[in-house]
């Protein structure tokens, strides 16, 4: 089926160093951008992550430190990649959970501005999950009966996904071929942050989504314990997680005024 298109849409695959979305880094990445008159382009472009490949990583994706050397860094890219995405809704395989976050954490730390928050983000993985509950590999042959080849490549995995969300739509009569659908229907949660560290609760106020104060308005607790700020600040979170505390104290501070 066709993608049914108000916006263009950009499926994408990260290889990486590792799964962890604060310290590791990207690798690799491979898009592949729909237009609404049905016309794609594509790019896969190897990254310096700055840091050394592991081979547990090498073993999984086959990029290795020699391989990315002379690559450009992913500040280099940064802008370039901003303009492709800018006005695109996005869309990946595990996205919501991993490349989407690990992605605006890559933004942040090369200081381009985008705010990924306007994107509407379709995991094709999530609608898989809720409909079948397998692999990227066995989506592939199971919605189009074919084998991946070169799994674990990010072109390869990018392709896949775009075929199998197509799959998917023509398979399940109740989804509906719409990306605001697609995107609340993959949802993983109603998150503020990519991380999910905080969380909307049914006001859409932002609540506290781990440790002793989960379940806690953030406003609350920035007010009753001035350190935990100061301890967001220092721990080992996301950089966009600390970005949302900020401007959630920020904002706590001005309603004050």
């Amino acid at each position: 089926m066709k993608l049914n298109l108000k916006n263009p849409i950009v499926f994408f695959d990260l290889e990486t160093t590792g799964t962890n979305i604060v310290s590791d880094r990207i690798v690799e990445i491979s898009y592949l951008k729909v237009f609404p008159n049905g016309d794609e382009e594509s790019k896969t472009r190897r990254i310096n992550p700055e840091m050394p490949i592991p081979p547990q990583s090498t073993e999984i994706h086959g990029i290795s430190d020699e391989d990315v050397k002379d690559a450009p860094t992913f500040k280099a890219i940064a802008k370039s990649l901003a303009a492709q995405i800018e006005g695109c809704d996005l869309a990946g395989y595990n996205s919501n959970r991993f490349d989407i976050p690990l992605l605006a954490e890559e933004f942040l730390r090369s200081g381009v501005e985008i705010d990924m928050m306007k994107h509407k983000f379709v995991d094709v993985q999530t609608i898989f999950h809720k409909k079948e509950q397998r692999t990227l590999s066995a989506a592939y042959k199971f919605y189009c009966d074919l084998s991946l080849e070169n799994a674990h490549t990010a072109e390869a995995d990018t392709k896949a996904t775009y075929e199998i969300l197509k799959a998917q739509l023509d398979r399940y009569p109740d989804l509906q071929n719409d990306m605001a659908f697609l995107a609340e229907y993959s949802a993983y949660g109603d998150n503020v942050d990519f991380a999910g560290r905080i969380v909307y609760n049914d006001k859409k106020q932002e609540v506290i989504n781990f440790g002793k104060y989960k379940g806690r308005l953030v406003v609350d607790i920035l007010r009753e314990d001035p350190g935990y700020y100061g301890w967001i600040m220092g721990g080992d979170f996301t950089l966009h997680t600390k970005k949302i505390f900020t401007s959630i104290k920020l904002r706590s501070a001005f309603n004050k005024r």
